[in-house]
């Protein structure tokens, strides 16, 4: 039987198209069938009748793992036991956990070493809600099929959840494979490259239009509109786009983060997406903003939502976008800042890429650069207010380009 045995080569199994049964040997067989389904089966006697036994999907088991697999159906003929019999009785627990229980354990498991409750209600929410079609699968059978009706109702509607959805879920499988529930060696068909890359649009593309940015030069014109509509809403927009901040770092900002005397705004590591104190340099106009919403303040929060007690809802700018008619996203004024950085300064890359709380340069260039250009960055943040709300008679200075 040695000589009979690996047939196929891993290319051949890869690229082998004919409808049929394809034999490696050894009662191991590639099936395809008519519609280009391929499939692992192992082919046995029993009883005088001829069976088949399943070994998974091709393109989710490997060659080599097919072949082990049939390698432990030989030896189980070998000491009198039906294979098939074997799979469906072996007192084996694990067997039987679903991928909701594989998730919940994941996040019991990476939960203390989260940086806030808000990371770990995320993932929560996220594996719970999405991943629902999910759960109640044994986690050993979640294949490319059903990762796929999973992901494609979001993917192109919610490009980003999707995607954050897509990691969590490889996460969870490769975590199930560590803790024994999924054999060693079979592809996570929730894995991006090479695999699902090849089935679905890169999120990067479709993200293009999810994060619309408004042209520079349309935006101290779009401010103006956005004072004459008034509101809580409108000055947290304001306020977002002279500071360059995202909308989550916004809605959560507190009293206790600003420093007046300094004219700085603290944003606390666990508030920011990469894990790190932040410090923003206020203009002039920004501060006129926080000045304006302290002689109403109600709460801790400095742009409170409708009852007075919390933040605004996560809904409230876009809600105001869509009525005004802008275009953008508000993810979007962060990309109208960067190119207006980029096309009418001469301040320095880094120093725009630290205003937008940007890790830039390798390793060693950040050992090395200590500092948060906090002085420079007050420098840009002013010439991008003035340029935002021109005030009379407004000079260029020699840091601004010539158009």
């Amino acid at each position: 039987m040695g000589r009979s045995l690996n047939r196929l080569s891993a290319r051949t199994a890869a690229t082998i198209a004919t409808p049929g049964r394809h034999a490696d040997g050894g009662g191991l067989y590639l099936v395809i069938t008519k519609s280009g389904a391929r499939k692992w089966a192992f082919m046995f006697v029993r009883a005088s009748k001829r069976v088949e036994m399943g070994l998974g999907s091709a393109r989710d088991v490997s060659l080599a793992t097919a072949r082990q697999k049939a390698t432990a159906a030989r030896s189980l003929l070998a000491g009198g036991l039906d294979p098939l019999e074997a799979k469906r009785t072996l007192p084996d627990k694990r067997r039987f956990r679903s991928f909701g229980e594989a998730a919940d354990d994941y996040i019991a498991a990476h939960e203390p070493g989260w940086r806030n409750a808000k990371h770990a209600a995320q993932w929560r929410m996220t594996l719970t809600e999405y991943a629902k079609p999910l759960r109640s699968m044994p986690v050993e059978q979640v294949d490319t099929a059903a990762v796929l009706a999973t992901l494609q109702p979001l993917w192109r509607a919610k490009p980003e959840t999707a995607s954050r959805l897509r990691g969590r879920i490889e996460a969870v499988i490769d975590a199930a494979r560590a803790y024994g529930d999924i054999e060693q060696g079979v592809p996570n068909p929730a894995r991006w490259k090479g695999h699902l890359d090849n089935l679905l649009p890169k999120p990067e593309i479709l993200r293009r239009g999810h994060h619309a940015a408004m042209p520079f030069g349309d935006v101290p014109a779009f401010l103006e509109r956005l004072r004459s509509y008034g509101g809580v809403t409108a000055s947290a927009i304001q306020f977002l786009i002279l500071t360059a901040a995202r909308s989550g770092e916004v809605f959560g900002a507190t009293w206790s983060e600003i420093d007046h005397d300094a004219r700085v705004w603290t944003i606390p590591a666990g508030r920011m997406k990469g894990g790190r104190e932040h410090r923003v340099p206020l203009s002039q106009e920004a501060i006129r903003i926080i000045e304006e919403m302290g002689a109403a303040r109600t709460c801790e929060f400095i742009f409170p939502g409708r009852s007075g007690r919390g933040p605004l809802s996560t809904m409230a700018f876009d809600m105001v976008l869509r009525r005004m008619n802008a275009g953008a996203t508000v993810h979007g004024f962060r990309s109208s800042f960067r190119d207006w950085c980029g096309e009418k300064t001469s301040f320095p890359r880094e120093v725009a890429e630290a205003a937008l709380a940007h890790v830039s340069g390798d390793a060693t260039e950040r050992a090395y650069r200590r500092g948060d250009a906090l002085e420079k960055r007050r420098e840009l943040m002013e010439f991008w207010a003035n340029f935002c709300n021109p005030p009379e008679n407004d000079i260029l200075t020699p840091l601004l380009r010539r158009a």
